[in-house]
Parts: structure tokens; sequence; C-alpha cells
């Protein structure tokens, strides 16, 4: 089998949204997955004729089981975990507005109590996976945006470099390996003509990207890129997520992140943008 993507993380983090991502991207999805079935599927799966080239096995609640089979698989194929964190406040919002019950309330405490149990659960999880996502402030688009950026072409067993943009006046990424500020570069909010448009458009690169600063800037941002990428591929790890952010996500941020991925795709690394704020008001 090519490829075997695990997807697990807090419930009502988006497992399931992410999953049906995926499943339009021509992965073969099975959802909500006992662990103890996980290598009776993989070997139903890796049979020749299957037709199974990407295999997402969404873990079920037994998650104490789950590290040792995600080792046992990685002997015979190529296997990335994927973990969907969001915070206490907005697991306990969706729950609220879903009225469905936290597969770890058995009762005694009610919704909070049964998040912070399985939060502590996952927590040596978490520190395993390959890429973790926080979907706190993602809805179901800018979600399939992260999942598409990640997982939408075939790696190749090469790296992949998921490059976000954000505003810092809606937060930062907490699920960001590296965190850039490019605040100091030209602001194109603060012309009537620009402002209206997003870094995707032509004249506002062009504003951002023209003066000497931002030219340093991004010269010097893809010698450091050069420096970190062969040192993450020895590492053997798997995705690499760096946010870029200014004031609102909109301008400078989305600009620098597009042509950090171009530069790097033309070297042959795996780059992919999303931009999580820039359908945001100002």
């Amino acid at each position: 089998m090519a490829e075997i993507l695990v997807i697990t993380g807090l419930s009502g983090a988006g497992r399931s949204a992410a999953a049906g991502v995926l499943e339009d991207l021509g992965w073969y999805v099975v959802d909500n997955l006992p662990t103890s079935l996980v290598p009776t599927i993989v070997d139903l799966a890796a049979k020749p004729g299957a037709g199974i080239d990407r295999l997402v096995l969404v873990s079920g609640r037994n998650h104490a089981e789950l590290l040792p089979q995600i080792e046992l698989l990685r002997e015979r194929h190529r296997v990335s975990l994927l973990f969907l964190d969001a915070s206490t406040s907005t697991v306990v919002q969706r729950y609220e507005a879903t009225r469905r019950r936290h597969p770890f309330d058995d009762g005694s405490g009610g919704v909070l109590e049964a998040i912070n149990r399985e939060r502590e659960a996952l927590a040596p999880v978490k520190d395993h996976a390959d890429l973790v996502i926080d979907t706190s402030d993602l809805n179901v688009h800018q979600l399939k945006d992260r999942i598409v950026a990640s997982f939408g072409g075939s790696r190749a067993g090469g790296l992949q470099v998921s490059i976000e943009s954000f505003g810092f006046k809606h937060g930062v990424p907490i699920d960001a390996d590296m965190v850039l500020d490019v605040r100091f570069l030209p602001n194109p909010h603060w012309d009537e003509s620009l402002r209206p448009l997003s870094g995707r458009d032509a004249a506002v690169s062009e504003f951002v990207l023209r003066s000497e600063v931002s030219q340093r800037f991004v010269d010097k941002l893809e010698s450091l890129m050069h420096e970190v990428l062969p040192g993450c591929v020895e590492e053997g790890r798997s995705y690499l997520t760096v946010a870029i952010g200014c004031t609102g996500g909109r301008h400078r941020s989305v600009a620098v992140a597009d042509e950090i991925a171009r530069r790097l795709m033309s070297h042959g690394y795996i780059a992919q943008t999303s931009h999580r704020d820039i359908d945001r008001s100002a």
C-alpha cells in the first residue's frame, strides 16, 4: 500500500469533516474504526486487486491502543498521524449546538469534564502526531483548505510544507511549527485602491514585494528554508507548517506566503498555501 493516514484528535474537533474532504480527494476512508480492527482493515486494503493506494483510518476512542498499532503499521507501510485539536470552549460550543453526548461523558461531570478526560487520554498521541491542526478558528471551508493543502497530492515520500497566512488581530495559529511576523513590510491597507483587494491580487502582491526591505526579507526567508527543510527530512519529518502573519491576514502575509511557496516549489519542494483570514473583514 502506498500511503496510510490515521486521523485522531478530540471529539468535536472535526475528524469526520476532515475524513469527508479526504474522501473527496480520492482517499479510501474508514471512519470511527475500533483500534483492534486496524490490522485487519489494512491487510484487506493491501491485498492485490483491492485498488486502494491511499487509506484513511479515523480512530475511535481506544486511544491507549493507537500508538502501538501505528508502530506496527510503520514496519510495513508509510504511515502518517494527523491530530485534530480545538480549544475546550470551542468543543463545548459545538456540543451544545449539536446536543450530542460526548463519548467520554459518563454522566458524572458533564461535557466539560468529558473533554478534559479525553484531552488527557490523547496527550501521548498528540505528542507523536506528524501534523497537528487546531480547528478552533477554522470554519468548514478553511478546514477543507488546510486538508487539501496537506494531503491533496501525493507526497511520494517527501516533506510536505504547509505555509499558512494569518492575521495577528485574529490570533496566532497554535499548530504552527514556525511563526513569522511581516507587519514591518509596506502595508497596502493604507492605499484606498488596494484595501478592498487581497494579497492574491497582482497589484497588492507587487506593492508588498517590490520594496527593498521586502526583497531582503523574502530572500533571507528562502535561505532559511533551505537550511531548515533538509534537516526536517533528515529527522524523518513528514510535515512542516510555517505560519506568516500580518495585522489582518489579508494583504502582506498572503503575498509573502504565496511567494515563498512559489520559490520552494521552484526548487522541487512540495509546498502548499492556505490563507486563514483572507476573507475576514478588516
